[in-house]
């Protein structure tokens, strides 16, 4: 049996809480500082996470080795499935043809590049957060930023700061019901706290978008679709998290925001869209060459005219089928459950029945879930077998992508295993929990720094659902002693995370694969960092405003 020491440093939590950090400085570091290869930097916060399991937490070599296994096993079903297939699924547009169509439709709401991005990053981006998440997202706008015209890493860092408002409710609010379950506070409670969190960022992240996108001449130019975006997002998010459904928040959301901004084009017409064009499509060697965005616009223009309904119809096609079947699958219970009956429970071999956690109770993170016909991979399949159907594809051609995007995958696949075995050697070594125990003795000042603990548990796993598993019952724990309402607490862990979906090493190799910016990590980590951090400290001082002078925020 395997106990956690969160102290194992001369029974200091500071010194312990410093070592415990070495993997993750070791990652981010070689990143952004020696630009090391993702999957490089990855394999060498992994030894780094053994060495100090093993070393200093006396975790056996074999309970080590095999924890980074069920890791490297999540990192490949069902993270990397995932993307596998969303990015297969995007590229049977591509082989029939029809995504010329696609990027027509989304040029006839407006041919302004500014605007295609705010409506397929933000809007569209959240959409699909709000079905599948897990970076389906992230790699599926990622793609079709760059096949209207975009440089691939201005289309990588404005996907990736799109996907932040929604993640907090993404995949149908499963982080947030994992809180609710984890620490008994009703789910409903969390989600309206975060529903009076995330509406604020929803508010800036469209103008953060034309900024990156044009600078501050775009800004000037489009803040009033910005404005409209964000507003009707963030409306939409409030209302619904606190009145409706926290299950549903993003789809209304995503729906609402694109409908304000449809309708605002309806009276409006932004300035400049033309010269945007010639900006965007000039890109700088950072950026890598781009499409041509001037050229894709006078494409769309050509095409606007002939463009028939049943044509519009058959390249909004796949999206819409992935809308319904998750939707179907998610909201329509039966379904969802008897999907749920095929789930294949594993009691990982050299775990189950021997860790314990730091407080002696047996491990409930030892058993590993094989969703073979319920995870969101398999679904996305599902619907590119459809899509081949409707599309008349050759099941040869089919194939041949399949593989196609298999190869192109492989070094991403690799940082990604390796990240999540990295996470889980110090999930379950005790490391991460040595270092949120030590933010929590900060005391009063811990409200304060409560979002970085989401935000370090998003960066480390990639997903908002495992910061709140490990982190949601400490959160609760530090909110009763000092005195706060433990629902802010879990809430604000919960929106810190989604800040640290953007310098996740898992989703920037997910980006960097969908945008063709292979072994491009540490630049992307480089420019989003400081986004990233900025909306962080934001957060804190929202939260820490929350508890004190703006406790009228909260639900009563």
């Amino acid at each position: 049996m395997y106990q956690p020491d969160l102290a194992p440093i001369g029974g200091s939590l500071v010194l312990s809480a410093v070592l415990a950090a070495l993997p993750l400085v070791t990652v981010f570091v070689l990143l952004g500082a020696f630009r090391v290869k993702a999957h490089w930097a990855a394999l060498s916060g992994l030894a780094a996470a053994l060495a100090v399991a093993v070393a200093a937490y006396g975790m056996p070599v074999g309970m080590a080795l095999s924890s980074a296994g069920q890791g490297a096993a999540f990192g490949l079903l069902p993270i990397m499935w995932i993307v596998f297939t969303a990015i297969w699924l995007y590229q049977l547009t591509v082989t029939s043809g029809r995504f010329e169509d696609l990027r027509t439709c989304f040029g006839m709401i407006s041919p302004d590049p500014r605007i295609q991005a705010v409506v397929i990053a933000f809007c569209f981006g959240g959409l699909l957060e709000a079905l599948a998440g897990f970076g389906a997202p992230v790699a599926i706008t990622g793609m079709m930023l760059v096949a209207i015209g975009f440089p691939p890493l201005r289309a990588a860092v404005t996907v990736l700061l799109a996907n932040t408002a929604p993640v907090a409710f993404g995949a149908l609010a499963t982080p947030i019901i994992t809180a609710g379950e984890l620490t008994g506070i009703p789910y409903e409670h969390i989600g309206a706290v975060v529903g009076r969190q995330t509406p604020v960022l929803a508010l800036v992240v469209p103008f953060l978008l034309v900024l990156i996108v044009d600078g501050r001449r775009g800004l000037r130019e489009t803040w009033q679709a910005a404005a409209a975006t964000g507003v009707g997002f963030a409306l939409a998010q409030f209302v619904c998290a606190n009145y409706m459904s926290v299950q549903l928040t993003d789809i209304v959301s995503s729906l609402v925001g694109a409908v304000a901004l449809v309708v605002l084009l309806r009276f409006w017409r932004p300035r400049g869209g033309e010269a945007a064009h010639e900006r965007i499509g000039r890109a700088t060697p950072a950026d890598g060459p781009g499409d041509g965005a001037a050229a894709a616009t006078r494409t769309i223009v050509s095409e606007r005219q002939r463009l028939s309904p049943a044509r519009t119809a058959m390249a909004l096609l796949p999206y819409v089928l992935v809308v319904v079947v998750f939707s179907v699958v998610k909201l329509w219970e039966p379904l969802g459950d008897a999907l749920d009956a095929t789930t294949v429970k594993i009691p990982w071999p050299g775990l189950h029945g021997e860790l314990l956690t730091a407080s002696g109770e047996p491990s409930s993170t030892t058993v590993f879930s094989l969703s073979w016909l319920s995870s969101p991979g398999s679904l996305l399949l599902l619907c590119g077998f459809g899509v081949v159907a409707a599309y008349r594809i050759p099941l040869r051609a089919a194939f041949s992508d399949l593989v196609g995007t298999a190869k192109s995958l492989r070094w991403s696949a690799l940082a990604v295993v390796c990240v999540l075995a990295l996470a889980y050697v110090m999930n379950q070594s005790g490391q991460t929990t040595t270092i949120g125990t030590a933010m929590a003795a900060a005391g009063a000042a811990f409200v304060f720094l409560s979002p970085v603990l989401g935000w370090i548990g998003v960066a480390v796993t990639g997903s908002d659902t495992s910061a709140n598993a490990l982190f949601a019952g400490l959160q609760q724990v530090a909110a009763q002693k000092v005195g706060v309402d433990p629902a802010l607490l879990v809430a604000a862990n919960t929106s810190g995370g989604v800040m640290g979906k953007m310098v996740s090493p898992q989703n920037l190799s997910i980006a960097a694969s969908a945008v063709g910016l292979v072994n491009q990590e540490a630049t992307l980590l480089r420019v989003t960092l400081k986004w990233s951090l900025g909306l962080l400290l934001a957060l804190c001082v929202l939260v820490f405003l929350q508890a004190t002078v703006l406790a009228w925020m909260l639900p009563q």
